[in-house]
């Protein structure tokens, strides 16, 4: 290993140790080998972006407070006081970072720090003796159910859901682009009543775009109202301020919907909802990436070969599907994180337990792994062809999925008065069931049924590859 990358020191067991200086060395896949994938989520989802919107709801809240006069003798800030004290938050760096863990290794809890680290620099803004205002009536879950709710919603709102809507637009155009292309259906794994590959992926990108419609209707919802959800310290220090109307203001002032019940800690259900919907939409995913890997291991999509790529260290003709496979996997990663902490966050034993403080700090490896399924969906996609000639040939030795159409026929035919109609299941049955039909034969079948001119003429002019019923007229559905 070269020298750069690694401490060489020996654990205790005999072990090489070492030192996390490179994403090779990380213990997670999405710190290390997926680290470039995924980084976009790290300005909203990592312990530095918690830290850093703690901050800001600190900043905020005392900027909140001057400027309603909510407490005697601390009227509002002039608007430099206010800048000044919003550049804490802006100049949040790495050794902001740093300063932060100094302190929290004093106090040993995190918020604390935050409200230290802000106290630190009132003196020189020049508003010293607004320090006691910080953290004013605030219990520590004030301050993170605040944070936690920007920090999700920046990510939903400008990473995940671009990214999402991204690729199903890609998904939308493929059904485009294929509307009228037809291919041989299959149910059961068996020949079906043919279809169009646009159609089948129109309706890919239809159910995935239910979930994020769902998904940005999202409602992120905030509280401030002390250790119990009673504004009891807020009344017992200033009993004349309307104190439900102060933190309703200051919740919806950034952007989040007001919970005026709670306990200590806001609930969390909006975000059981939320992770509910994008598992949803990672299943759904999931069931897209088992699909197109079924159509390219039967010939029906073929892929573009990377320059310079291996499929398999000993069968060199190989072209694998690996990024649906990656990305299956991923999502099934993601969808567990999710269920888990939608379970775990709506239950708190009576006023409080530390269960979702540990829980919501794996939401950014949850929103990660479908984040980089994302990304492997759409290289994949980008690197598909469609094999015209193969979804040909599929329909042109299938011919017996017309006796679906020929029985409805006669059925129609029997109601109108033809006669000789009768029994048409059983009879396609026993012409089709488990037997290769070809053109001919299927022909000669329905000349022998005495239909109408009209409707005989109808059946021969029906192949395999145009018995699509409107299938590419459906695509006109994602409009």
């Amino acid at each position: 290993m070269p020298e750069t990358a690694a401490t060489e020191t020996r654990t205790p067991s005999g072990r090489l140790a070492l030192a996390a200086s490179s994403p090779q060395l990380a213990l997670g896949p999405l710190d290390g080998r997926y680290q470039s994938a995924v980084a976009p989520l790290v300005d909203y989802l990592s312990e530095a972006a918690l830290n850093r919107d703690r901050v800001a709801v600190e900043v905020e809240w005392l900027i909140h407070l001057t400027g309603n006069n909510v407490l005697p003798g601390a009227g509002p800030l002039t608007a430099q006081q206010q800048e000044k004290l919003r550049a804490i938050v802006t100049d949040f760096d790495v050794g902001s970072v740093t300063e932060l863990a100094d302190i929290e290794a004093v106090t040993v809890h995190d918020v604390k720090a935050v409200e230290y680290y802000i106290g630190r620099r009132l003196a020189g803004l020049g508003v010293e003796r607004l320090t006691p205002m910080v953290h004013f009536g605030c219990t520590s879950e004030d301050i993170n159910n605040l944070s936690y709710a920007l920090g999700i919603k920046g990510a939903v709102e400008d990473v995940w859901l671009p990214a999402a809507h991204k690729l199903v637009a890609q998904i939308g155009a493929m059904a485009e682009a294929h509307r009228a292309v037809p291919m041989l259906s299959r149910t059961h794994g068996q020949p079906a009543t043919p279809t169009t590959l646009g159609k089948e992926m129109a309706v890919m990108a239809h159910r995935l775009t239910r979930q994020l419609d769902r998904i940005a209707r999202t409602e992120y919802l905030g509280k401030i109202n002390g250790a119990t959800g009673t504004y009891a310290a807020h009344v017992a220090s200033v009993p004349g301020a309307d104190w439900q109307h102060v933190a309703k203001g200051f919740v919806e002032g950034l952007g989040l919907s007001w919970n005026p019940l709670t306990t200590q800690i806001e609930s969390h259900d909006w975000q059981a909802e939320l992770y509910a919907d994008v598992a949803r939409f990672n299943r759904i995913l999931h069931n897209v990436c088992t699909d197109v890997w079924s159509y390219i291991s039967i010939g029906y999509f073929v892929q573009i070969p990377v320059a310079g790529a291996t499929g398999s260290s000993t069968m060199p003709h190989k072209v694998n599907p690996i990024r649906f496979e990656n990305a299956e996997a991923n999502l099934e990663i993601s969808s567990g994180l999710l269920d888990v902490l939608g379970s775990t966050l709506v239950t708190s034993r009576w006023q409080r337990d530390l269960t979702d403080s540990s829980s919501q700090r794996n939401i950014g490896v949850a929103f990660g792994h479908s984040l980089l399924a994302i990304s492997n969906v759409a290289n994949g996609l980008d690197r598909l062809t469609v094999a015209g000639s193969m979804l040909a040939a599929d329909l042109d030795t299938n011919w017996e999925v017309l006796g679906e159409a020929i029985q409805m026929v006669m059925r129609a035919e029997a109601i109108a008065g033809v006669e000789g109609m009768d029994n048409p299941y059983e009879r396609l049955k026993d012409l089709t069931r488990g037997q290769r039909v070809d053109a001919a034969r299927m022909q000669e079948f329905v000349r022998g049924l005495g239909l109408s001119a009209e409707a005989e003429a109808r059946l021969l002019a029906l192949t395999p590859g145009n018995y699509t019923g409107i299938a590419d007229k459906l695509v006109d559905h994602l409009a």
